[in-house]
């Protein structure tokens, strides 16, 4: 018995259906903070720290580095709102360029960055939700009101 065209076709286009309904929303939410992110990256980080993550020489540190990435996940949101003013190392090489601050930027916008940047250039971490970032955001300004 064959089946015909139209009742395969159309079992196939249902299951394709199914499948793309059943993806979990985390995958949908990554999509949507990657793209987000990759706009904002563009705007706001790419002329220091390059389209591809590159960094730029000496001065600015390149974003390849999961390794810092991951050690550093809980300050990345401090980083990107209030500015960088001391030595780091990534990859092995010490940078000492200030990064300016972003204080435009609201928590989701961060979390799309973050989300952007630790899953590109070989890097792959997850999603950054509003809330770890606020949460980042905090502990960085207990922090620096210690220090002062």
């Amino acid at each position: 018995m064959k089946i015909p065209f139209v009742l395969l076709f159309s079992t196939l286009l249902c299951s394709t259906m199914l499948l793309v309904n059943c993806q979990g929303t985390m995958d949908i939410k990554t999509a949507q903070y990657y793209t987000n992110g990759h706009q904002l990256y563009s705007v706001h980080c790419a002329n220091c720290h390059g389209d591809k993550g590159e960094g730029l020489g000496m001065l600015y540190p390149p974003l390849t580095d999961p390794d810092y990435l991951i050690r550093n996940r809980e300050t990345l949101p401090g980083i990107i709102q209030y500015g960088m003013h001391e030595e780091i190392i990534v990859s092995g090489n010490i940078y000492n360029m200030q990064m300016p601050a972003n204080p435009q930027l609201s928590a989701i916008e961060i979390a799309y960055i973050l989300t952007y940047v630790t899953n590109s250039f070989g890097n792959k971490s997850g999603v950054f939700s509003e809330e770890e970032v606020l949460d980042g955001l905090r502990k960085t300004q207990k922090q620096a009101t210690l220090q002062e």
